[in-house]
């Protein structure tokens, strides 16, 4: 992915659970089911992929084990060397600087980091935003990767309340994000137009959607957002620990070409 672009639609690879993590599996099962996703992914017509550590809750609120990084270095690589589709990394709960040195060993393209500014109240406790150690290692190892920063993340509250306007500012001004992401509250849920329109009306950078893009929402959200990151709704069963669809996959993408 060249600097000036940026991908529409973003299907999630959510990786079965890594060694050391509570519910793990062997890493050969995690490799062929990342593959397949992927595969189907690019198959239906998606412009880009993001894989996260999704099994492995509970998380860490920063940095994570070194078994995890190298598990998720050898999958993405796996991945990268049989799709063409940029690729972009989410280090749960927040470890910018290993999602970097993924990139940075793996060539993709974009990382994701749920509190870049700010500090928000999470079920793993307070997670305080690092982006003075994210700008750093982003300009030490990978410069031309794109940050995509969440504005009031999923899974979390605003330690101290500001306003919209002043987070949104912060996270691209002062924090360094390329992009914004806008969720729900959880994983799957549908994103607040409301909210979405206020982040994108006050952004000086591409916004995406988050969570809970669907058939039913996807022309009306994707009329504001630049593009969206989309899971729990093209999995064979909703859960986003499920594999992915191809019917539900290529059915959201035909619906946003005719539309």
């Amino acid at each position: 992915m060249k600097k000036t672009e940026l991908p529409r639609l973003i299907g999630m690879v959510h990786l079965l659970p890594l060694p050391g993590a509570p519910r793990a599996v062997a890493i050969g099962e995690v490799l062929r089911r990342a593959e397949r996703d992927a595969s189907v992914l690019e198959a239906a017509g998606f412009d880009a992929l993001m894989i996260e550590n999704f099994g492995d809750a509970p998380f860490f609120p920063g940095r994570v084990p070194h078994e995890t990084v190298a598990a998720m270095s050898a999958i993405i690589a796996g991945i990268a060397a049989k799709s063409p589709l940029p690729i972009g990394v989410n280090v749960l709960r927040n470890d910018g600087e290993s999602a970097l040195g993924i990139a940075a060993a793996t060539g993709a393209a974009f990382v994701r980091i749920n509190v870049l500014t700010g500090a928000m109240v999470t079920d793993q406790g307070i997670i305080e935003g690092t982006a003075h150690a994210v700008a750093r290692t982003r300009a030490r190892l990978c410069p031309t990767v794109r940050i995509f920063a969440d504005v009031l993340v999923k899974h979390a509250q605003p330690l101290a309340p500001a306003p919209l306007e002043q987070l949104v500012h912060d996270t691209v001004a002062r924090g360094g994000a390329d992009a914004l992401v806008v969720s729900g509250d959880g994983t799957g849920k549908p994103v607040s137009a409301e909210r979405l329109a206020a982040v994108a009306a006050a952004a000086h950078a591409p916004v995406y959607i988050g969570s809970g893009l669907s058939l039913k929402n996807a022309a009306a959200l994707l009329a504001v957002a630049q593009g969206a990151i989309v899971g729990s709704s093209i999995k064979t069963t909703g859960d986003p620990a499920s594999p992915v669809d191809p019917k539900k996959a290529r059915a959201l993408v035909q619906a946003l070409r005719r539309s």
